[in-house]
C-alpha cells in the first residue's frame, strides 16, 4: 500500500499546542517497550481492568491481541467499539472508528500500536493523530509504543539493526504524555517468549531470532528504552525542583541551532540535535540559508522534507537569505542568542574548498567567536539509496551554484561558437595588418563581452575554441599547437581565467536577479492583497479581492465560508468563490473550523479532499475558513505565504465583522432611544384625548349643566374632536404596521378623482375652517385605477398637515390634473415651509422639523409615502417661491376607463 510516510508537521504541532492549551485536555499514558512481545498490550489491558473496577468508563478503540490467549482473556468485560471497514485495492482493512469514540465520549479509551499507519480514506494518515484528537476532546488515552518507532531514534536503530523503521512517531507525542510506563524484559526472556511462539508464529519467529531479535540488537534497544525513561524522569525531577524552589542543578541556558541543507544526510543531523536539546532541556532551531541560486525541484523537495522533519520533532524552523552561508548562519545565531551550532562533517574536496575560500566548517569555526560548533557525521547509506553524495550543509547546498553553467541553453553554445568563428574569420582577413598579440586581445575582448549575454558554459566553450583557433592560426608556427614563447602561453592562460571569472560573475548576477524577482513578486503579492482588502468598503469587496489575489498568486481555485451570527459556519460559500464546495468539502471545512487546524488535501487530516482548508484565525476567534485547490503541492515558501495571506484576510474579515457589530450596536442603541421616545409620544398622544374625553364626560354628568345648551354642545364637540384624534393615532399606527410588515396590498379599482378630493376636504372641514380652501380640479378629469381608501388617507394626511402647520387666514390649495401620462395631486399651503437641507428627511418616521408644531407622532408623511409608493406612484415636497410648501403626488395612468357619470353626493368607486 502506498501510505503517506509523514503527515504535515505544521498541523501536528498545531494539534499538540492546541491540545496542551486546552483546559479540558485528556491525559495520555504510554506503555513503552524495547520491542514487540515484551507485554505492552497485556500491561495496558491489566491497567484498564483496574480502571474498570474503580468505576471508570473504559472502551476499546483498537487492541491487537495477535492470537495470544492470555491477552484476549483481558478483553472480557471491556466495551469494544466496532471498527471501520475500509475497502482498499480489493481488500477489507479494519481501522479504529474515531467518530464513534468521539460520539460516545468515554472517560478512557485503549488505542494499541501508537505508530500504526491508517488506511487511506480515514481522517488522519497516522494513528497518533487520532489520539491527539481524542485528547483534544477531553478523553483519556492508554496506548503502546516500541522505542524504535521514535523519530529521533530512527537513525540509531538503523545503525544498530540495519533495518530502516518506516512507521515513526514524533518525539513531541512522548513529550505530550502525562505518564510513560516502561515494560521491561531481559533479551534472554524476550527470546524465550519468541521461541515459545508468544510473539510470532513459528516460521516468523525463527527468521526474527536471526535478524532483529539478536541479543545485541535487543540489548541496545533495551538500553535505549531505559535511557529514554531515565531522561524523562530526570526532566520531571527538575521541573518539580523548580516548581518547589528546591536548590539544586537547573536546566542549562543553552540554545541549539542546526544547519539544514537539501541533503538527505541532514535528517540524521536534525534527529541528533533533537536528542541533544531534549537531554539539555534546551530549545533548538533549524536554519536554512537561501542563496540567490534557484534550486532544482528535486533538491527543493528534499529541503522541504528536511525542514518538515525539524518541525515535526519540535524545532523552530528559520529561513534566511544570504550569499555567504557562514555569514547567514552566524547572523541568525547571534540574533536568536544561540550557544551551540551543529553542522555536518564535510567530504574532502580540496579544489572546491580552495575556490570557496576554505571548507564551510573551517570558515565557520574561524568566525564563530565564542559559539560552540559541533560537527556530526552523516549516514552514507541514505546517499546510496539514490541521493547525491555530499556533506550536510555544503555539497548539495552548492550543487546548483557550482554547476549551473552545464544547464545553459543549447542555442547559447551554438551562438558563442558562431561569434568566435566570425571574429576569427575577420582577424584572418586582417592578419596582414595586425599582430598575433592584437588578435589575442580581440578574442579576449569577445569572451568578456559574451559573458554578458550567455552563461558560464558557453563562455568557457568560447574561451577554449578561441584559444585553439588562436594557437592554430595566428602564432608563428601556424597549424600546430606549439605556443613558441612565454607571451603566448600567458595569453592562453588568460583566456581561461577571464572566461571563468566573467562567467562566474555573470551567472551570479543572473541568479541574484532571479532571486530579487522572486522576492519582488512575493512582496508585490503581499502588497496587492493588503492594499485590496484595506481599501475594500464591505465584506463582499474584501472576499472578492482575496479570491482574486490568492487565485492569481497560487494559480488555484479559492472559496470562503464565514461564521454566521450564531457563531456557526455558514452553509454556503461566498458568491465570489471560484472553488465549488460540495457536501464532502463542506464537512472538511467544518472540521477545520471547529478544530482550528488545517485539513484537506496535502495535510494530515482528511487528505483525500479536493482542497486544502485553512481556518481564518484571529487572536479572539475563528471568523471562517478558506479553501484553496492548487494544481500541485505548494512548497514551504508558498505554504508560508498562503498562511500569511490567510492571516491578513482573517484580520480584514474580523475588522469588517467588528464594524458591522458596531453598526448593529448603534442601530440597537438608536432603536432603544427611538422606542423610549415613541413610547413617551404615544403615551402623551393617547393620554391627551382620553383626558379630554374623561373631563367632558364628567362635566356632562354635572346636573348644573342641564339647561346650559351651549356648554353641553361645546363639551360634546371636544369629546368628538378628542375621539377623532385618538382614532387618527390608532389608524396611523395600524397603517405603519401594515407597511413595515409588507401586508399592505392595494386594491386597485376605477375611481372618480374629483369626488375623492372633495370628500377628503369635506371630512376635514372643522380643521380647515380658519383657512381659505381652494379647489383646483381640472375639467374632464379621467378616472384613475387606484386604491381609493389608501389615496383618501394620503390626501387626508397632507391636508391635515397643511391645516395644522399653516397660520390662520392663509390659503390651502388642493389641485388635481393630468400631466402627460401621470395623474398629479398637489396640496400647497402658505406656511413657514421647511429648510432646504431638511426636505429629504420630512418623510422619515417620527421626524419633526425643529421649529414645527408637534402634533402627533410624526408618522403622517411617512405613511403617506408608503401608501403612494404601494400604488406605483411617487411623492415629493418642495418649497414655494413666496412661502409655504407643496406636496406633489404623481400616479401613472396606465389606461383609460370607460366614461362614467359623475355623482356629487358620494365617491364613485
Amino acid at each position: 500500500m502506498n501510505y503517506p510516510e509523514r503527515p504535515d508537521p505544521d498541523v501536528l504541532l498545531a494539534s499538540l499546542q492546541h491540545a496542551q492549551a486546552r483546559e479540558g485536555r485528556g491525559k495520555l499514558k504510554i506503555f513503552l517497550g524495547m520491542a514487540a512481545g515484551v507485554g505492552k498490550t497485556y500491561a495496558m489491558l491489566e491497567a484498564a481492568q483496574q480502571q474498570l473496577k474503580d468505576g471508570i468508563q473504559v472502551v476499546v478503540g483498537v487492541v491487537e491481541t495477535h492470537g495470544r490467549v492470555e491477552t484476549e482473556a483481558l478483553l472480557r468485560d471491556l466495551d469494544v467499539v466496532p471498527r471501520l471497514q475500509i475497502e482498499y485495492r480489493g481488500h477489507t482493512l479494519q481501522e479504529m472508528n474515531l467518530d464513534a469514540i468521539l460520539q460516545r465520549h468515554p472517560q478512557l479509551v485503549l488505542v494499541d500500536e501508537l505508530a500504526h499507519t491508517n488506511a487511506p480514506g480515514v481522517r488522519h494518515p497516522k494513528r497518533y493523530q487520532d489520539i491527539v484528537e481524542l485528547l483534544d476532546a477531553g478523553i483519556n488515552v492508554y496506548t503502546t509504543l516500541n522505542v524504535q518507532h521514535l523519530e529521533s531514534r530512527a537513525d540509531t536503530v538503523r545503525q544498530i539493526t540495519g533495518i530502516t523503521v518506516r512507521e515513526t512517531v514524533p518525539d513531541s507525542i512522548v513529550d505530550l504524555a502525562d505518564e510513560v510506563e516502561l515494560i521491561d524484559l531481559t533479551p534472554e526472556e524476550l527470546r524465550q517468549r519468541l521461541g515459545e511462539g508468544k510473539v510470532y508464529v513459528a516460521e516468523s519467529a525463527e527468521v526474527a531470532a536471526k535478524n532483529f531479535f539478536r541479543v545485541g540488537n535487543l540489548t541496545a534497544l533495551r538500553e535505549m528504552a531505559l535511557r529514554l525513561t531515565a531522561e524523562r524522569v530526570d526532566h520531571q525531577l527538575q521541573d518539580y525542583m523548580s516548581l518547589k524552589r528546591i536548590a539544586g542543578p537547573w536546566k542549562s541556558g543553552e540554545r541549539m541551532m542546526v544547519a539544514v541543507s537539501p541533503s538527505p544526510l541532514a535528517e540524521r543531523l536534525v534527529r541528533w540535535t533533537r536528542r541533544m536539546a531534549y537531554n539539555l532541556g534546551a530549545p533548538w532551531l533549524a536554519v536554512n540559508v537561501e542563496t540567490s541560486q534557484v534550486l532544482p525541484e528535486n533538491i527543493k523537495a528534499q529541503l522541504n522534507h528536511n525542514l518538515s522533519l525539524a518541525r515535526e520533532l519540535g524545532g523552530e524552523v528559520v529561513t534566511t537569505t544570504d550569499e555567504n552561508i557562514v555569514d547567514g548562519l552566524l547572523r541568525v545565531a547571534r540574533e536568536r542568542n544561540v550557544t551551540q551550532i551543529i553542522v555536518g562533517k564535510p567530504e574532502c574536496n580540496v579544489f572546491v574548498d580552495l575556490l570557496r575560500g576554505g571548507a564551510l566548517v573551517d570558515r565557520l569555526i574561524r568566525t564563530s567567536g565564542d559559539l560552540d560548533i559541533y560537527v556530526v557525521t552523516g549516514d552514507m547509506s541514505q546517499v546510496k539509496r539514490g541521493a547525491r553524495p555530499g556533506d550536510v550543509y555544503m555539497r548539495l547546498a552548492h550543487t546548483a551554484r557550482v554547476h549551473p553553467f552545464i544547464r545553459s541553453d543549447r542555442r547559447e553554445y551554438i551562438g558563442a561558437a558562431l561569434v568566435v568563428a566570425a571574429i576569427t574569420g575577420i582577424n584572418l582577413w586582417a592578419r596582414l595588418w595586425i599582430s598575433p598579440q592584437t588578435v589575442g586581445l580581440i578574442l579576449l575582448l569577445t569572451i568578456s563581452l559574451l559573458a554578458f549575454v550567455v552563461g558560464r558554459g558557453p563562455v568557457l566553450l568560447a574561451a577554449v575554441l578561441s584559444a585553439v583557433l588562436w594557437v592554430l592560426l595566428f602564432v608563428p608556427r601556424i597549424f600546430t599547437l606549439d605556443l613558441a614563447g612565454i607571451e603566448n602561453t600567458l595569453t592562453l592562460g588568460l583566456y581561461f581565467i577571464i572566461a571563468l571569472a566573467t562567467g562566474f560573475l555573470r551567472s551570479r548576477l543572473r541568479a541574484q536577479e532571479q532571486a530579487a524577482r522572486y522576492r519582488e513578486k512575493r512582496t508585490a503579492a503581499l502588497y496587492a492583497l493588503a492594499h485590496a482588502i484595506a481599501s475594500a468598503a464591505s465584506m463582499d469587496s474584501i472576499l472578492k479581492s482575496a479570491v482574486k489575489e490568492i487565485g492569481k498568486v497560487f494559480d488555484a481555485e479559492v472559496a470562503f465560508l464565514l461564521r454566521d451570527e450564531g457563531n456557526q459556519l455558514a452553509y454556503d460559500a461566498h458568491p465570489d468563490s471560484t472553488l465549488k464546495v460540495d457536501e464532502k468539502e463542506r464537512s472538511v471545512a467544518m472540521w477545520a473550523f471547529l478544530n482550528r487546524k488545517p485539513a484537506g488535501r496535502f495535510t494530515d487530516t482528511l487528505p483525500m479532499a479536493n482542497a486544502r482548508w485553512l481556518p481564518l484565525i484571529t487572536p479572539d476567534s475563528v471568523v471562517g475558513v478558506m479553501g484553496v485547490r492548487a494544481r500541485e503541492q505548494l512548497s514551504v515558501d508558498q505554504e508560508s505565504l498562503l498562511e500569511t495571506f490567510a492571516s491578513q484576510v482573517a484580520l480584514a474579515i474580523e475588522r469588517e465583522m467588528l464594524e458591522q457589530a458596531r453598526e448593529r450596536t448603534v442601530v440597537v442603541s438608536q432603536s432603544e432611544e427611538l422606542y423610549r421616545n415613541l413610547l413617551e409620544s404615544v403615551t402623551q398622544e393617547i393620554r391627551a384625548p382620553i383626558s379630554t374625553i374623561t373631563h367632558a364626560a364628567a362635566s356632562l354628568d354635572d346636573s348644573q349643566l342641564t339647561n346650559q345648551i351651549e356648554t353641553r354642545n361645546a363639551l360634546v364637540e371636544q369629546t368628538r374632536t378628542a375621539a377623532e384624534r385618538l382614532n387618527r393615532l390608532m389608524e396611523n399606527l395600524v397603517d405603519l404596521t401594515r407597511l413595515e410588515s409588507g401586508m399592505l396590498k392595494p386594491q386597485l379599482e376605477w375611481c372618480n378623482v374629483g369626488n375623492l378630493v372633495r370628500h377628503a376636504i369635506q371630512r376635514l372641514g372643522p380643521y380647515l375652517a380658519p383657512h381659505e380652501v381652494i379647489e383646483e380640479i381640472a375639467p374632464n378629469l379621467p378616472q384613475a385605477q387606484i386604491d381609493s381608501a389608501l389615496m383618501e388617507r394620503a390626501l387626508l394626511n397632507l391636508i391635515h398637515n397643511a391645516a395644522t402647520h399653516t397660520p390662520p387666514n392663509t390659503r390651502v390649495r388642493v389641485s388635481a390634473k393630468v400631466e402627460g401620462t401621470d395623474l398629479v395631486l398637489a396640496v400647497s399651503d402658505r406656511g413657514p415651509g421647511v429648510a432646504p437641507e431638511l426636505l429629504p428627511k420630512i418623510f422619515d418616521k417620527y421626524y419633526h422639523a425643529p421649529d414645527a408644531r408637534r402634533d402627533g407622532l410624526g408618522l403622517g408623511l411617512s405613511i403617506t409615502r408608503g401608501m403612494v409608493e404601494a400604488q406605483g406612484g411617487t411623492i415629493t415636497a418642495e418649497n414655494r417661491t413666496r412661502g409655504g410648501i407643496s406636496f406633489i403626488i404623481r400616479l401613472p395612468l396606465t389606461r383609460r376607463a370607460p366614461p362614467v357619470a359623475e355623482k356629487k353626493d358620494k365617491i364613485n368607486v
